[in-house]
């Protein structure tokens, strides 16, 4: 298994962004704490969740709860 530096989360893109340049990024930091941050500015402000608020702000993002 390799070894997980928490100060140092691997981050990535989903996917779906495509090729968008409106996209973020995600990182599980290794205990049971999840980032968002923007992709455009990585050195930004990042915010945190637990996996469990972060896997349902994702769901109600997919779902359209916070269309305008």
């Amino acid at each position: 298994m390799p070894h997980h530096d928490p100060a140092r989360p691997a981050w990535r893109t989903s996917s779906y962004s495509g090729e968008s340049d409106q996209c973020v990024e995600v990182a599980n930091f290794g205990d049971d704490t999840a980032g968002i941050r923007d992709s455009k500015d990585p050195n930004g402000a990042k915010l945190t969740f637990s996996r469990r608020e972060a896997g349902d702000l994702i769901r109600r993002v997919k779902a359209g709860d916070f269309d305008l």
